[in-house]
């Protein structure tokens, strides 16, 4: 599966004081990278995931390592790419960049996850997953 590339420009929302993204916005822009590529190459939205399948994504793990800062007005470039996809797992790497410099890297794993049981259920079981199950990583 080939890279998913997500443009975010950071807003005056994002900053600090001093113009710098204040880092916990950068989760919101990894969940919107996220979530955009459910929607795009998955072909699963978020809100029919949600709201029609009763299924959800949690984050049960997620380790950043920021390289750099990132400032008011930059384009940021997230590069996301499935490294590993479990039986109910999934694990993204994340690396952000601004001009060729490299801001952020992440490693997220989600978990598909039954709403009323709150337990974890196979992709596969899911037949709206075919597209992520069906590739080669």
């Amino acid at each position: 599966m080939a890279p998913f590339e997500f443009q975010h420009c950071v807003l005056f929302q994002h900053c600090d004081p001093a113009g710098m993204v204040f880092y916990p916005r950068y989760f919101e822009m990894i969940n919107a990278c996220v979530e955009t590529w459910f929607e795009q190459d998955v072909k699963v939205p978020f809100n029919q995931m949600h709201l029609q399948l009763g299924l959800s994504v949690p984050t049960v793990s997620t380790q950043t390592k920021f390289h750099a800062p990132s400032h008011l007005g930059d384009r940021l470039i997230f590069q996301m790419q499935v490294h590993k996809l479990g039986s109910s797992s999934l694990q993204l790497k994340i690396s952000v960049s601004c001009d060729e410099q490299l801001r952020l890297t992440n490693e997220t794993t989600l978990v598909l996850v039954e709403q009323k049981s709150g337990r974890p259920t196979p992709w596969r079981q899911h037949s709206c997953f075919n597209t992520l199950t069906n590739t080669s990583l």
